[in-house]
Protein backbone atom coordinates (compact mmCIF):
# COMPACT_ATOMS: atom_id res chain seq x y z
CA UNK A 1 0.00 0.00 0.00
CA UNK A 2 2.97 2.24 0.36
CA UNK A 3 3.36 1.69 -3.40
CA UNK A 4 3.52 5.63 -5.09
CA UNK A 5 1.57 4.07 -7.76
CA UNK A 6 -1.49 3.70 -5.12
CA UNK A 7 -1.65 6.77 -3.26
CA UNK A 8 0.20 8.92 -5.68
CA UNK A 9 2.72 10.17 -2.53
CA UNK A 10 5.97 8.77 -1.46
CA UNK A 11 6.49 6.56 1.88
CA UNK A 12 8.15 9.38 3.66
CA UNK A 13 5.14 11.70 2.83
CA UNK A 14 3.04 9.02 4.19
CA UNK A 15 4.72 8.00 7.35
CA UNK A 16 4.63 12.30 8.04
CA UNK A 17 0.91 11.69 7.71
CA UNK A 18 0.57 9.79 10.00
CA UNK A 19 2.62 10.98 13.18
CA UNK A 20 0.71 14.76 12.29
CA UNK A 21 -2.92 13.91 11.26
CA UNK A 22 -3.04 10.28 13.02
CA UNK A 23 -3.07 12.00 16.71
CA UNK A 24 -5.65 15.00 15.64
CA UNK A 25 -8.06 11.89 14.70
CA UNK A 26 -7.84 9.91 17.94
CA UNK A 27 -8.41 13.38 20.08
CA UNK A 28 -11.24 14.19 17.79
CA UNK A 29 -12.47 10.52 17.72
CA UNK A 30 -12.30 10.64 21.92
CA UNK A 31 -13.86 14.14 22.01
CA UNK A 32 -17.11 12.72 19.44
CA UNK A 33 -17.50 9.56 21.71
CA UNK A 34 -17.14 11.72 25.59
CA UNK A 35 -19.53 14.19 23.95
CA UNK A 36 -22.75 11.59 24.10
CA UNK A 37 -24.65 9.74 26.97
CA UNK A 38 -22.94 6.71 27.51
CA UNK A 39 -23.71 3.54 30.05
CA UNK A 40 -19.90 2.46 29.81
CA UNK A 41 -17.14 4.41 30.22
CA UNK A 42 -14.77 5.61 27.14
CA UNK A 43 -12.38 3.16 25.68
CA UNK A 44 -14.48 -0.09 26.98
CA UNK A 45 -16.44 -2.69 24.38
CA UNK A 46 -15.31 -3.29 21.09
CA UNK A 47 -12.05 -2.34 19.51
CA UNK A 48 -11.40 -0.89 15.88
CA UNK A 49 -9.40 -3.60 13.54
CA UNK A 50 -9.51 -0.56 10.90
CA UNK A 51 -7.05 1.87 12.16
CA UNK A 52 -6.44 5.47 11.57
CA UNK A 53 -3.23 3.98 8.91
CA UNK A 54 -6.01 1.90 6.93
CA UNK A 55 -8.69 4.49 7.17
CA UNK A 56 -5.79 7.03 5.53
CA UNK A 57 -4.86 4.52 3.16
CA UNK A 58 -8.01 4.39 1.95
CA UNK A 59 -8.86 7.55 1.90
CA UNK A 60 -5.51 8.04 -0.12
CA UNK A 61 -6.66 5.36 -2.65
CA UNK A 62 -9.87 7.21 -3.47
CA UNK A 63 -8.71 10.65 -3.82
CA UNK A 64 -6.17 9.35 -6.15
CA UNK A 65 -7.89 6.89 -7.94
CA UNK A 66 -11.46 8.21 -8.16
CA UNK A 67 -12.66 4.78 -6.33
CA UNK A 68 -16.40 4.35 -5.37
CA UNK A 69 -16.12 3.23 -1.85
CA UNK A 70 -18.11 0.09 -2.61
CA UNK A 71 -14.38 -1.00 -4.62
CA UNK A 72 -12.31 0.05 -2.18
CA UNK A 73 -14.00 -1.11 0.89
CA UNK A 74 -14.26 -4.39 -1.13
CA UNK A 75 -10.34 -4.26 -1.47
CA UNK A 76 -9.82 -3.62 2.48
CA UNK A 77 -12.30 -6.57 3.36
CA UNK A 78 -14.96 -4.07 5.19
CA UNK A 79 -18.17 -2.77 4.67
CA UNK A 80 -19.22 -0.02 2.90
CA UNK A 81 -20.40 2.16 5.77
CA UNK A 82 -16.34 1.91 7.29
CA UNK A 83 -14.95 3.42 4.22
CA UNK A 84 -17.49 6.14 3.97
CA UNK A 85 -17.20 7.47 7.74
CA UNK A 86 -13.50 7.01 7.20
CA UNK A 87 -13.31 9.18 4.28
CA UNK A 88 -15.20 11.63 6.22
CA UNK A 89 -13.54 12.09 8.95
CA UNK A 90 -10.13 11.80 7.29
CA UNK A 91 -10.30 14.27 4.72
CA UNK A 92 -11.28 17.55 6.58
CA UNK A 93 -8.24 16.87 8.46
CA UNK A 94 -6.14 16.70 5.41
CA UNK A 95 -7.88 20.01 3.62
CA UNK A 96 -6.87 21.95 7.16
CA UNK A 97 -3.12 21.46 6.99
CA UNK A 98 -3.08 23.89 3.95
CA UNK A 99 0.04 24.24 1.29
CA UNK A 100 3.52 23.27 2.89
CA UNK A 101 6.20 26.11 1.80
CA UNK A 102 8.78 25.32 4.01
CA UNK A 103 9.76 22.97 6.84
CA UNK A 104 6.34 23.46 9.34
CA UNK A 105 5.13 26.74 7.53
CA UNK A 106 1.82 25.91 6.06
CA UNK A 107 -0.30 28.75 3.93
CA UNK A 108 -3.81 27.88 4.86
CA UNK A 109 -5.82 30.90 3.98
CA UNK A 110 -5.35 34.15 1.37
CA UNK A 111 -4.32 35.95 3.74
CA UNK A 112 -1.16 33.81 4.70
CA UNK A 113 -0.50 33.78 0.78
CA UNK A 114 -0.07 37.33 0.74
CA UNK A 115 1.64 37.89 3.67
CA UNK A 116 3.98 35.26 1.85
CA UNK A 117 4.25 36.76 -0.98
CA UNK A 118 5.93 39.73 1.18
CA UNK A 119 8.75 37.57 1.46
CA UNK A 120 8.27 35.96 -1.90
CA UNK A 121 6.74 39.00 -4.11
CA UNK A 122 6.31 36.07 -7.36
CA UNK A 123 3.50 34.67 -8.15
CA UNK A 124 0.80 32.83 -10.42
CA UNK A 125 -2.84 32.71 -10.54
CA UNK A 126 -5.64 30.80 -12.13
CA UNK A 127 -9.02 28.68 -11.51
CA UNK A 128 -10.03 25.37 -12.50
CA UNK A 129 -13.16 24.02 -12.65
CA UNK A 130 -14.67 19.90 -12.18
CA UNK A 131 -17.72 18.88 -13.21
CA UNK A 132 -20.18 17.92 -10.19
CA UNK A 133 -23.57 16.63 -10.09
CA UNK A 134 -26.57 18.79 -11.27
CA UNK A 135 -29.34 19.59 -8.25
CA UNK A 136 -31.92 18.25 -8.63
CA UNK A 137 -35.02 19.74 -10.95
CA UNK A 138 -37.24 22.27 -9.26
CA UNK A 139 -34.69 23.51 -6.56
CA UNK A 140 -33.77 26.93 -5.96
CA UNK A 141 -30.19 28.33 -7.86
CA UNK A 142 -30.40 24.98 -9.92
CA UNK A 143 -28.46 26.90 -12.65
CA UNK A 144 -26.14 28.30 -10.52
CA UNK A 145 -23.34 25.57 -11.66
CA UNK A 146 -23.97 26.07 -15.28
CA UNK A 147 -20.47 27.12 -16.58
CA UNK A 148 -20.81 29.39 -19.50
CA UNK A 149 -17.26 28.05 -21.11
CA UNK A 150 -17.39 24.45 -20.18
CA UNK A 151 -20.96 23.68 -20.96
CA UNK A 152 -21.68 21.74 -18.01
CA UNK A 153 -22.46 21.88 -14.46
CA UNK A 154 -19.04 22.62 -12.55
CA UNK A 155 -17.45 23.77 -9.45
CA UNK A 156 -14.84 26.77 -9.28
CA UNK A 157 -11.46 26.60 -7.04
CA UNK A 158 -9.16 29.82 -7.11
CA UNK A 159 -5.21 28.45 -7.81
CA UNK A 160 -1.97 30.13 -6.79
CA UNK A 161 1.13 28.62 -6.90
CA UNK A 162 5.13 30.20 -7.25
CA UNK A 163 6.73 30.77 -10.32
CA UNK A 164 8.29 27.31 -9.87
CA UNK A 165 4.97 25.91 -9.97
CA UNK A 166 4.88 24.75 -6.25
CA UNK A 167 1.22 24.87 -4.55
CA UNK A 168 0.59 27.91 -2.43
CA UNK A 169 -3.14 28.38 -2.36
CA UNK A 170 -6.35 26.17 -3.74
CA UNK A 171 -9.80 26.64 -2.73
CA UNK A 172 -12.42 29.81 -2.17
CA UNK A 173 -14.71 27.36 -4.25
CA UNK A 174 -17.69 29.05 -5.94
CA UNK A 175 -20.13 27.55 -8.42
CA UNK A 176 -19.35 27.24 -12.20
CA UNK A 177 -21.28 30.19 -13.40
CA UNK A 178 -19.45 32.73 -11.44
CA UNK A 179 -16.47 34.30 -13.50
CA UNK A 180 -12.91 34.31 -12.29
CA UNK A 181 -12.66 37.89 -11.51
CA UNK A 182 -15.87 37.46 -9.69
CA UNK A 183 -14.55 34.83 -7.46
CA UNK A 184 -11.15 36.83 -6.73
CA UNK A 185 -13.21 39.91 -5.51
CA UNK A 186 -15.54 37.88 -3.50
CA UNK A 187 -12.69 35.77 -1.81
CA UNK A 188 -11.47 39.68 -0.48
CA UNK A 189 -8.38 39.12 -2.74
CA UNK A 190 -8.70 43.06 -4.06
CA UNK A 191 -8.37 44.45 -0.32
CA UNK A 192 -5.66 41.65 0.63
CA UNK A 193 -3.34 43.21 -2.43
CA UNK A 194 -4.03 46.56 -1.63
CA UNK A 195 -2.84 46.21 2.00
CA UNK A 196 0.03 44.06 0.57
CA UNK A 197 3.50 45.00 0.43
CA UNK A 198 5.29 47.10 -2.47
CA UNK A 199 6.63 44.52 -4.90
CA UNK A 200 4.25 42.00 -5.11
CA UNK A 201 3.36 40.76 -8.62
CA UNK A 202 0.75 37.89 -9.47
CA UNK A 203 0.36 36.93 -13.04
CA UNK A 204 -3.08 36.09 -14.04
CA UNK A 205 -4.63 35.16 -17.31
CA UNK A 206 -7.14 37.24 -19.72
CA UNK A 207 -10.39 36.48 -17.04
CA UNK A 208 -8.62 38.62 -14.52
CA UNK A 209 -8.71 41.75 -16.79
CA UNK A 210 -10.10 44.28 -14.39
CA UNK A 211 -8.15 43.31 -11.76
CA UNK A 212 -4.76 45.18 -12.00
CA UNK A 213 -6.43 48.24 -11.90
CA UNK A 214 -8.46 47.77 -8.44
CA UNK A 215 -5.56 45.84 -7.14
CA UNK A 216 -2.73 48.86 -8.16
CA UNK A 217 -0.87 47.08 -10.11
CA UNK A 218 -0.35 44.15 -8.37
CA UNK A 219 -2.06 41.77 -10.38
CA UNK A 220 -0.18 41.73 -14.14
CA UNK A 221 -2.87 40.53 -16.93
CA UNK A 222 -1.92 40.09 -21.29
CA UNK A 223 -2.37 43.14 -23.49
CA UNK A 224 -5.42 42.71 -25.37
CA UNK A 225 -5.18 41.27 -28.19
CA UNK A 226 -5.78 44.21 -31.18
CA UNK A 227 -9.09 45.13 -32.45
CA UNK A 228 -9.62 44.67 -36.05
CA UNK A 229 -9.77 48.19 -36.77
CA UNK A 230 -6.15 48.28 -35.39
CA UNK A 231 -5.33 45.81 -37.75
CA UNK A 232 -3.18 48.76 -40.14
CA UNK A 233 -0.58 49.08 -37.38
CA UNK A 234 2.22 48.60 -38.32
CA UNK A 235 4.01 45.25 -38.35
CA UNK A 236 6.89 46.46 -36.22
CA UNK A 237 3.90 47.04 -33.16
CA UNK A 238 1.95 44.06 -34.05
CA UNK A 239 4.78 41.67 -33.44
CA UNK A 240 6.15 43.80 -30.22
CA UNK A 241 2.33 43.07 -28.73
CA UNK A 242 2.86 39.36 -29.84
CA UNK A 243 6.09 39.51 -28.16
CA UNK A 244 4.78 40.47 -24.96
CA UNK A 245 1.50 38.34 -24.70
CA UNK A 246 3.86 35.51 -25.58
CA UNK A 247 5.96 35.99 -22.64
CA UNK A 248 3.61 36.74 -20.24
CA UNK A 249 1.74 33.15 -21.64
CA UNK A 250 5.62 31.72 -21.06
CA UNK A 251 6.01 32.87 -17.39
CA UNK A 252 2.32 31.92 -16.55
CA UNK A 253 2.13 28.59 -17.99
CA UNK A 254 3.50 26.75 -14.27
CA UNK A 255 0.31 27.54 -12.93
CA UNK A 256 -1.13 25.48 -15.90
CA UNK A 257 1.27 23.02 -15.06
CA UNK A 258 0.31 23.09 -10.74
CA UNK A 259 -3.61 22.47 -12.00
CA UNK A 260 -2.76 19.51 -14.04
CA UNK A 261 -1.05 18.02 -11.40
CA UNK A 262 -4.04 18.72 -9.31
CA UNK A 263 -6.12 16.85 -11.86
CA UNK A 264 -3.96 13.75 -11.70
CA UNK A 265 -5.76 12.71 -8.97
CA UNK A 266 -8.89 11.15 -10.86
CA UNK A 267 -11.23 12.39 -8.46
CA UNK A 268 -10.97 15.68 -9.46
CA UNK A 269 -9.79 14.80 -13.27
CA UNK A 270 -13.54 13.34 -14.66
CA UNK A 271 -16.68 13.94 -12.16
CA UNK A 272 -17.07 14.95 -8.64
CA UNK A 273 -20.18 13.45 -7.66
CA UNK A 274 -20.81 15.67 -4.34
CA UNK A 275 -21.06 19.65 -4.18
CA UNK A 276 -20.73 19.57 -0.58
CA UNK A 277 -17.56 17.77 -0.52
CA UNK A 278 -15.77 19.45 -3.65
CA UNK A 279 -14.12 22.13 -1.19
CA UNK A 280 -12.50 19.37 1.52
CA UNK A 281 -11.55 17.68 -1.37
CA UNK A 282 -9.88 20.02 -3.42
CA UNK A 283 -7.63 21.42 -0.74
CA UNK A 284 -6.63 18.03 0.72
CA UNK A 285 -5.52 17.28 -2.60
CA UNK A 286 -3.67 20.35 -3.06
CA UNK A 287 -1.89 20.05 0.48
CA UNK A 288 -1.03 16.74 -0.14
CA UNK A 289 0.53 17.84 -3.87
CA UNK A 290 2.23 20.46 -2.02
CA UNK A 291 4.11 18.37 0.62
CA UNK A 292 4.74 15.54 -1.90
CA UNK A 293 6.86 18.05 -3.65
CA UNK A 294 8.68 19.94 -1.06
CA UNK A 295 9.79 16.36 0.43
CA UNK A 296 10.97 15.15 -3.43
CA UNK A 297 12.80 18.41 -3.74
CA UNK A 298 14.38 17.61 -0.42
CA UNK A 299 15.01 14.33 -1.00
CA UNK A 300 16.14 15.44 -4.50
CA UNK A 301 18.96 17.69 -3.13
CA UNK A 302 20.17 15.08 -0.33
CA UNK A 303 21.13 12.42 -3.22
CA UNK A 304 22.73 15.46 -5.69
CA UNK A 305 24.54 16.00 -2.14
CA UNK A 306 25.63 12.49 -1.88
CA UNK A 307 26.30 11.98 -5.43
CA UNK A 308 28.72 15.11 -5.85
CA UNK A 309 32.55 13.81 -6.02
CA UNK A 310 34.60 14.50 -2.65
CA UNK A 311 36.55 17.40 -2.72
CA UNK A 312 40.47 16.93 -3.08
CA UNK A 313 42.65 17.80 -0.36
CA UNK A 314 44.89 20.76 -0.45
CA UNK A 315 48.12 19.85 0.96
Amino acid sequence: MTNRRLTGLSRSVIESLVSEVGPQWRAQHRDRLASRTRRRRVGSGAKHRFGFVDRLLATLVHLRHGLTHDVVAAWFGVHRSTISRSIAEVRPLLAERGCLVHDGVRLRTLSDVVAYLGHHPQALMDATEVRVRRPVAGRAGRDRFVSGKARLNTMKALVICDPLGRLLFCGETRPGSMHDITQARTAGLVDLLLQAPLGVRILADAGYQGLGTDTAGAVITPRPKPRKRQTSLPPSVIAAHEATRKRHSSQRIRVEHAIGHLKNWRILGRYHGRRESFDTTIRAIAGLLSEHQHTDRTEHNARRIRALPATPQIR
